[in-house]
């Protein structure tokens, strides 16, 4: 008896045979041919190393042709070609010569147990500098972060203007997939590599296999702390009537209004001649106050006088007196040269006793 788990998980360091010749001894039936466009910046290293890809893909029996005039790269089978997946193998080999992947890093597409993953990036973001941001993100000051991934992963990642090229164990390109989205959806990849570091620390206990890692995994809340920027102007909706807005008064309706309807069309000039004489004279009255604010002499502050101090102090001659005398009695300064003699005399005496 064996258990289910144990017949449900892939033994470490199991490996599917290879697919020779033998198992399709009698070749492909049709011919299957691929092309890619390359951009114009690729054509001179893609002269270089196309020698090298020729001599990869004919040990798989693959023609390449590379048509410089058109800018492809075309990738056909031949009569001798056994391997039916041999030609997709070839086909993601010059997309990813294309998308500005090395040779040395493309060539491993052609071993069995490598695949690759071409992430379109450049229409999921709105924005052209939020998009930049974001894939400066991706690959983190110095490309600190692009590696780490890599390390994580198993993978090579490759960022090219608006694609992400990927190249590694299916497992980690999964991984890498998810990545890329969720910092393209402004979800820093740090989250992800924290997780993924805890996912490779958990996969060597073989105790854990079988278990659910939720429980480990750290669950990151988002801080939108920030609060929504109401706009300054408020379009307030008025309430709903299901009648028109009453029509505005003509001309004819207001002068019918103030009676200037019936009158004559000599009063009516006499009239119009009278109101804008009013607005005249209280044009002029006003320009005329504005001059004469000129010649208004300002308001003088009031001079407050200070009171002069008493000079009159009592002075009390005997303290002055007492104060002079005692100046007199202090010795200031160097004592004279003979009483400078008289304490030398006296201080040898005292030392002879």
């Amino acid at each position: 008896t064996v258990d289910e788990s144990e017949l449900l998980t892939v033994p470490d360091g199991w490996k599917e045979p290879a697919f020779t010749r033998e198992d399709n001894p009698k070749g492909l039936l049709e011919e299957s041919s691929f092309a890619t466009l390359f951009p114009k910046y690729r054509e001179a290293y893609l002269k270089e190393c196309w020698p090298l890809v020729q001599k990869a893909l004919d040990e798989h029996y693959v023609n390449a042709t590379l048509d410089l005039i058109e800018g492809s790269m075309t990738v056909t089978t031949t009569k001798k070609t056994f391997d039916p997946y041999a030609i997709i193998r070839a086909r993601d080999l010059i997309k990813l010569l294309a998308r500005s992947v090395p040779f040395e890093q493309a060539v491993r597409i052609l071993q069995d147990d490598v695949a690759c993953d071409i992430i379109k990036i450049g229409s999921l973001v709105r924005k052209r500098d939020t998009f930049i941001k974001r894939r400066g993100r991706l690959l983190g000051p110095k490309g600190s972060t692009l590696k780490a991934l890599e390390l994580l992963t198993n993978c090579y990642i490759m960022v090219q203007g608006n694609t992400v090229s990927a190249l590694g164990p299916f497992s980690g390109l999964k991984e890498v997939r998810k990545v890329v989205l969720d910092t393209m959806k402004n979800i820093h990849p740090i989250y992800n590599i924290k997780t993924l570091m805890i996912k490779r620390e958990l996969a060597k206990d073989p105790e854990l296999r079988s278990q659910s890692w939720e429980r480990f995994l750290p669950k990151f809340k988002k801080k939108n702390l920030k609060k929504r920027k109401e706009p300054k102007k408020k379009n307030i909706k008025k309430e709903y009537t299901p009648f028109p807005p009453p029509q505005p008064e003509s001309q004819i309706d207001k002068e019918l209004a103030s009676g200037e309807y019936f009158l004559k069309e000599r009063q009516k000039k006499r009239k119009r001649m009278e109101e804008i004489k009013a607005k005249q004279a209280d044009a002029t009255k006003k320009r005329q106050e504005e001059r004469n604010k000129a010649f208004i002499p300002p308001k003088e502050k009031t001079v407050v006088k200070t009171k002069k101090a008493s000079t009159e102090k009592k002075i009390d001659i005997e303290a002055i007196k007492e104060k002079v005398k005692n100046a007199k009695k202090k010795k200031l300064g160097a004592l004279p040269v003979e009483q400078v003699k008289l304490k030398m005399a006296a201080d040898e005496k005292k030392k002879k006793k």
